[in-house]
This record gives C-alpha cells, structure tokens and sequence, in this order.
C-alpha cells in the first residue's frame, strides 16, 4: 500500500483501525458501508444522496452547497430539524459549465465554473426559487482540462482560485496557468498567489497560522510510481512549487526539468503517493473526535485512472506539529475492492457538530462520519 510507503511513523490512528467496521456502520445493498474500516469510536452513515456530489461548504446557518463536475447542477442540502441527516436536496443552479467549486460569504454561495466565478445572493432565503447569477470574474482560461475548480475564502477575505495546467505535463507562456490565485469578492485585485501548481482541487487554511495548505495532482505517464501527488505548504504569497519542471520536490522532468533546478522550488509538505489523485482536504478543528485529531489535515484520495495496480480510494490523515508532517496514514479504507473500486472520496466538510462529512462523486452520495466513545 502506497500510504503505509509514505507513512514516517505508526500513528495512534493506524494502532486503533478497525478490522471490521460491522458494528458501526449503516449497511444496505445500494451503500454497502460496512465494508469501510474506521478507527475503532467512529461510524459512518449516508447523509444525503446527491448526483455526482464533489465540492462542498457549510453556510453558517447549516446549509450543505455541494457542487459537481461531471453534470451542470449545484445543489443545496438542507437539515431541517438539526438531526444531522439531510431531510431535502435542492436543485439551485442547472445549464453551468463543471460548477465544481462552491465558497460562502455573507449570504451569497460563490461557484466556480470553467472560466468564470458566479455569485448567488441572498440564497439561503431563495433555495426554492434561486437569484440569478451575478458575473463576479470571467477572467479565467476556458480549457476544461484540469479546467474544475475548488474555492474558498481565506482568512485575508479574498476568493482563492486555482487555475490547472491545460495539459498533462506543458510550459505555458500565459502565468495564470498552474496557479493558484486570489481575488476581491467582487472580482477585482485578481492576482497569483502560488505558481508551479499543476492541478490543485483542495486547499485549506491552517486554524492557527493561517497559512495555505493544498494538495497537487502529480503528472501521468512516468509509470507506476513517479510522481507522488503532494500536500504543500504555502507560508506566504509569490511561492513557486516546481510544475512543470520538477515533480514531488525531487524529480526532474524528461522535458522540462533540464530549464530549472529541483533546489529552486519549494518542497513537498508530504508526498501523498502515486496516482492517488488527492483532492479535496480540511483541517480537523471541532470537538467531537479525540483530542488527537486536533489541527490535522483529512484528504480524500480519490483514486487513480490509470496505475496497473489502484491506489487511493481512501481518506488519509497527515498529522501537523510545527508546521511539519509528522505523521501520515489512512483513516479509511473500504471503497477499493481488490481492483474493484465501488466508491472514490471527492471532497470532506466539517459539520457544527465536529463530525465529517465526505462526498463521493461516483457513487452519488454524501457521508457523515461521526465519533462516540
């Protein structure tokens, strides 16, 4: 397994993984949840069923925005009695080009198609009969490859983009590719914020620093396991992390990698294996889980497309102290059966209550994991 490769020490985590995860999870035909393995305290159980579910966020008043990339819709899940089961899914947005990224600030969901940003205001007052779009940016490249996005807002209140590499592995002359950027909630003061990013679709911001962390899909077609996808660190702005010129902070690339030096770039947090193809990653920071679990980072790895054997398939945990990875393994596993793959983890969002919720783009639905001693 890729994750115990990585991995730079057993974590308590790794010590408490269940064998069997029968006695805590919901099991039925269409959701076979008790095949997921979980550290022993923790169940998971579907939350709401949602059509190619990817990106989420959490408006303060308990609305689930959940986008997607394969259709053109945006949804709205709704808890309407607290139980922390979804008890509606509403349709708010339809006709859009891979609504992949959602954010949420002052009343208005923010959604990220191919090339522009949109605002909805006042949405939460309007979920049965939605606003229509106001053109917050047009300003970004129309390739659909590595075209999707993940957005949110940073502690600085600006809107955090990424723009991916139109390609597997290229030199483009344009700067807004391979980037992540930022801009004013209005659209203005766009500008890039980290370069040699070949494709981010997660990032948050640590709850004490504030500084960005993010995951970056590594390129294809240098085997099996080159490169590793990364979990970076971006302690300020103006930082450069290799693409397409070094791969995992260690590896020149074939065509590339003869321009620049390996020792210019800033160097993976955490290699996060081969192919895995993480995406979305919060950092840990409500009271339910053990203390343990405090400020540390959940990834979903969503699964590789073309490595002869899979990986991924799993939500990982990279454990933070000092701004360093101490510490990186899986937390859950089950959705890869052999070569088999029934489910591939999208993005995960904390509830109010300090339990996660996980979606999963190919299955259709969206978990909760929760936690009781």
């Amino acid at each position: 397994m890729i994750l115990a490769a990585c991995s730079s020490s057993k974590s308590d985590t790794s010590k408490a993984q269940s064998t069997s995860a029968a006695a805590e999870t919901t099991t039925n035909k269409k959701y076979p949840l008790e095949k997921i393995k979980l550290p022993a305290g923790f169940k998971i159980e579907v939350y709401a069923e949602v059509e190619n579910a990817r990106s989420m966020v959490l408006s303060p008043n308990g609305t689930i925005f959940v986008g997607n990339r394969e259709g053109d819709k945006v949804y709205a899940i709704v808890d309407k009695n607290g139980d922390y089961k979804a008890d509606e899914v509403k349709v708010i947005a339809s006709g859009l080009n891979m609504p992949c990224g959602v954010a949420f600030r002052d009343g208005s969901l923010y959604v990220a198609e191919v090339n522009r940003i949109l605002r909805y205001d006042n949405i939460e007052q309007n979920l049965s009969t939605p606003p229509k779009a106001v053109v917050v940016s047009d300003k970004f490249p129309s390739d659909k490859h590595h075209g999707w996005k993940f957005i949110t807002f940073g502690p600085d209140g600006k809107l955090y983009v990424p723009v991916g590499a139109p390609c597997n592995v290229c030199e483009k002359e344009d700067k807004i590719y391979s980037t992540i950027m930022r801009m004013n909630p209005d659209g203005s003061g766009l500008e890039v914020f980290a370069s040699g990013v070949r494709n981010s679709v997660g990032f948050d911001f640590h709850p004490e620093t504030k500084e960005l962390w993010f995951t970056d899909n590594g390129r294809d077609m240098l085997g099996d396991d080159l490169p590793s996808d990364e979990l970076n660190r971006a302690y300020k702005a103006g930082l450069h992390f290799g693409f397409p010129y070094c791969h995992q902070g260690d590896t020149p690339d074939p065509e590339f990698g003869s321009k620049r030096s390996c020792d210019e770039f800033e160097k993976p947090a955490q290699k996060l294996g081969a192919h895995v193809a993480s995406l979305g990653m919060r950092f840990y920071t409500g009271k339910q889980f053990p203390d343990t679990y405090k400020n540390n980072i959940f990834i979903a790895l969503h699964g590789s497309w073309n490595r002869t054997k899979k990986s991924g398939y799993k939500i990982a945990l990279a454990k933070v102290e000092n701004n360093k990875v101490v510490d990186y393994s899986t937390f859950a596993e089950g959705w890869l059966e052999g070569e088999e793959a029934w489910g591939r983890p999208a993005d995960i969002q904390q509830l109010t209550d300090g339990s996660l919720l996980v979606s999963d783009d190919k299955l259709d639905v969206v978990y909760r994991i929760s936690y009781a001693k």
